[in-house]
């Protein structure tokens, strides 16, 4: 057992190594890594998705995948855009749906063994959470106009002489929330990853020493780690579409606050 536990310690510490973007190719001095090439295909998949429901839109559906896609349109539809913004929400359902199914779908492929998760690298979640701060954004400056927008991060009610300090304060928590959205999902699907690659090595090395040296000591350790892999990537599965749900009712809420200011 000794063997195999120094084994593990040894590779485990060059484990990291394997979460690194690493390029794969190069386009006219453009370098792809791996997560790029999840994020292309995620992308396409999220499309292929969106084309084949819409071209079999039926009144009452019958097909289990079907089915499974207005489920989690409804999903996203009334249980994120109507609880959370309100009045309006209506046209920022489509760019609810698109966070929510793209960063579920690069999750769930993320969970393959041998695959990547396009949102294990802070460059596509900073991405992401760029696109959902210009988003709403935009959208408070569209409703209230510069003046009013600007006016709206202070809350009414708050004297005037705190009105500067207010302000600031509001508008650094508005700004950094680009920032949030990037790390708590990046954050996220990172620390699993290295914890299911952690038990997945650990499980290899006990099981591989165990088979050779036909040693059922070591063998014992290797299916208490097999266990907690298969226990933990049961609970990947729930934290990909926790963090799915989260991303995206998180920026229903600041298109929320941004379009309705109290």
């Amino acid at each position: 057992m000794g063997d195999a536990l120094n084994t593990f310690v040894e590779e485990a510490q060059h484990l990291s190594s394997t979460f690194e973007s690493a390029t794969v190719f190069s386009i006219a001095g453009w370098d792809i890594s791996q997560y790029t090439l999840y994020m292309f295909f995620i992308l396409a998949l999220v499309l292929l998705i969106v084309l084949i429901s819409g071209k079999k839109l039926q009144l009452i559906p019958t097909n289990k995948f079907l089915n499974t896609v207005e489920y989690g349109y409804e999903f996203v539809r009334n249980g994120i855009g109507a609880d959370v913004i309100g009045h309006g929400f209506k046209k920022h359902v489509p760019f609810l749906c698109t966070l929510f199914f793209f960063i579920l779908l690069a999750n769930v492929v993320g969970l393959i063994p041998g695959a990547k998760a396009a949102t294990g690298t802070i460059s596509i979640t900073w991405a992401l959470a760029a696109i959902s701060f210009v988003y709403f954004n935009f959208y408070g400056l569209k409703q209230l106009g510069v003046f009013g927008y600007i006016k709206s991060l202070v809350p009414s009610g708050v004297p005037l002489g705190m009105v500067p300090v207010i302000w600031f304060l509001e508008f650094f928590s508005m700004v950094i929330r680009v920032l949030t959205l990037a790390v708590r999902l990046y954050g996220n699907m990172l620390a699993g990853h290295m914890v299911l690659a952690v038990f997945s090595l650990a499980t290899t090395v006990f099981l591989q020493f165990a088979i050779f040296q036909m040693d059922f000591v070591t063998a014992l350790p290797a299916v208490a780690w097999f266990i907690l892999l298969i226990l933990m990537y049961a609970l990947e599965c729930l934290v990909a579409f926790l963090q799915a749900y989260v991303f995206t009712i998180l920026s229903a809420s600041y298109i929320g606050m941004a379009t309705h200011p109290h």
